[in-house]
This record gives C-alpha cells, structure tokens and sequence, in this order.
C-alpha cells in the first residue's frame, strides 16, 4: 500500500518560513516508543488510555483486547485521537480506526511490533495471540485496528520546531 501525502500543509503560527515536511513528522510518528489514544465512549465522552503503536503503510496500527474499553470503543465508533510525544515536537494524529483481520496485514504489523516492542505476536484466527501482554490487557486474543490519520498537528516545543508548528490534511 502507498503512504498517502497529506492534501495540505500550513503553519499555524505567524511566521514566514515553509510548513514542516510531512516526512519528518512521519517518521518521527513512526519512532515514537509510546502513546496515548483517546476513543470515544457510548456515553459521548473521551477514554484516554497508553498504548503501543507502530506505523505501516500511511497509517498506525494498535492493538486492543476486544474485552477493553479502548477495544469496544474503536469497534463501535472509529473516530479517535493518538498523540505522542517527541524531542522538539508534540504530534496529535486525528484518525478513524477500521478493525483488522487479514493475515497479511496481520502479519506485517506482528513483524513491526517484534522489531519495535520485542513484542513476539504471532497470528491466530485474525488477530493477535501473546504469550504475555501490558499487564492491564488481559489475555489474548488481541484485535488489531489500523488508525488512519484524517489531520495531524505537529506542535514544535522548542525554539527551532516551534516557527514551524504544522497542521496537514488527508
């Protein structure tokens, strides 16, 4: 799958210099060790919960037990927000999350997570199995679902990122 472009790029700052390169916001979205993803509950407001994502093919994947909120959240209503952290600059990804459950996405994404987390997923009836997970999780089965991003900010934290906070459209 091709990584989409964003549609548009623009500061959102008073400044003169170019809006920060797509690229290094993606890659910097891509290293990030960890995050915090807010879903939205039945009831309307927002359950915010750490996770561990890793990026593939334009888009983040997270994994969830189907028993955890976070998990029923995203299968009912996929809008959600991911953020995350890094050195001069504070991503916020706006994303719509669809469930995954072929094999091959599946594994693509168990391969990252090996190579990120260490994590050793393997496949099992369309989703993850573990030997272990974050201790809050519960036992597998783990479903994947893939965070497609709709807009991201990257706000810059210091003096070099900060000229150059950036909002792109998908």
């Amino acid at each position: 799958m091709a990584e989409p472009e964003p549609t548009s790029a623009e500061l959102l700052v008073d400044e003169d210099g170019p809006a920060m390169p797509w690229a290094e916001a993606r890659q910097r979205v891509a290293d990030a060790r960890s995050y915090w993803l807010a879903t939205v509950h039945p009831t309307g407001r927002p359950h915010v919960r750490p996770v561990l994502a890793v990026w593939a093919d334009g888009g983040l994947y997270s994994s969830s037990s189907p028993l955890a909120q976070k998990g029923r959240n995203l299968a009912a209503d996929g809008r959600c927000t991911l953020t995350a952290r890094t050195d001069g600059l504070d991503l916020v990804i706006e994303a719509t999350a669809a469930r995954i459950d072929d094999d091959a996405s599946l594994q693509r994404a168990a391969d990252l997570y090996r190579e990120k987390y260490e994590w050793p997923v393997t496949i099992r009836d369309g989703a993850f199995d573990a030997p272990y997970g974050a201790p809050t999780a519960g036992p597998p089965p783990y479903g994947l679902f893939r965070l497609s991003p709709t807009v991201v900010f990257g706000f810059g934290t210091d003096d070099e990122h900060a000229p150059r906070t950036t909002r792109w459209r998908f």
